[in-house]
């Protein structure tokens, strides 16, 4: 368990590394994606009691005792639904990047000047 920890928060500092020295937008994109899986595997890592089994009521859990014998399902669920959500939003960043390059012809970030204060 503290060894996911350990990896979740490396992952973390890494991704925000790569995104804010990295000048090319896909390396950026990448970076935030590495942000995304740190942040799950801690999620993950901080929902994970040992000795626990999963949620699922069946002959090998006894009802009366469940709320004690199985593990809290809600930081699975929300990573689940973090996964798809980043999945949705790195597709349309790399569109974003695509249409970036199709107009200037270029995947730095220093060539967009317009958007600058």
């Amino acid at each position: 368990m503290i060894f996911s920890l350990i990896l979740g928060f490396i992952l973390l500092i890494i991704g925000l590394y790569g995104m804010l020295t990295q000048k090319n937008l896909i390396k950026i994109v990448i970076g935030f994606s590495i942000v995304d899986t740190g942040t799950h595997i801690i999620i993950v890592s901080i929902g994970y009691l040992r000795g626990k089994t999963a949620p699922i009521i069946d002959n090998a859990v006894d009802l009366a005792n469940a709320a004690k014998q199985v593990v809290d399902p809600i930081p699975s669920a929300l990573v689940l639904t973090a996964i798809v959500i980043g999945l949705a939003v790195t597709a349309l960043m790399l569109s974003f990047i695509i249409k970036l390059y199709h107009k200037n012809r270029s995947l730095s970030i220093s060539d967009y000047q317009e958007l600058k204060w």
